[in-house]
């Protein structure tokens, strides 16, 4: 595959909603998305007013990876915990259309090459669902390794999922 060229770049709510609002298309993908953080389907006041709220009390920024002229082709959150030295990654997610083509690999790459350059993070950590072994595999690709479990963390439906926290460290840059 070449090179994926691509830009990240801050989220603006007015026009990205449209574009990225049907790329989690039933509740159960949005559960393992969002641990249901936000309402399903995803409603633009909802979605903004969670956006604000996590800006305010933990610092979260959103942003848009884009890719073709400007197209969006991924969304995630990040936060430094200055506390930690840490930065988390959440609410990753493809466009539909580019899924299976290394976007996601290149968008994780590039955020943690984003916050090492632009925080004084030591890290970046994501949660990922154990069932959402596809999800797995793409952070594992990007350099993400797995450094904690929590067992039975989260209740969907009839099931309970465990939660793998995993880490990729400034020092792993190459």
């Amino acid at each position: 595959m070449s090179e994926i060229q691509m830009e990240l770049r801050p989220y603006f709510h007015d026009t990205d909603f449209q574009e990225i609002k049907d790329w989690i298309s039933d509740e159960r993908t949005h559960a393992l998305w969002s641990a249901n953080w936000f309402q399903y389907p995803l409603d633009k006041d909802n979605f903004a007013c969670i956006l604000a709220d996590a800006a305010v009390k933990k610092g979260d920024a959103p942003m848009i990876a884009t890719v073709e002229d400007g197209k969006a082709a991924g969304f995630f959150c990040y936060s430094l915990n200055s506390d930690t030295g840490e930065v988390m990654l959440k609410f990753i997610v493809v466009n539909p259309a580019y899924r299976g083509k290394g976007i996601a690999v290149e968008m994780l790459k590039r955020a943690a090459a984003f916050v090492f350059e632009n925080t004084n993070a030591i890290a970046v950590q994501l949660n990922v669902f154990s069932v959402n072994e596809r999800a797995k595999r793409c952070y594992e690709k990007a350099g993400f390794t797995q450094r904690k479990v929590t067992e039975k963390a989260f209740p969907y439906k009839d099931e309970i999922w465990d939660r793998y926290n995993m880490v990729f460290e400034r020092k792993n840059m190459n």
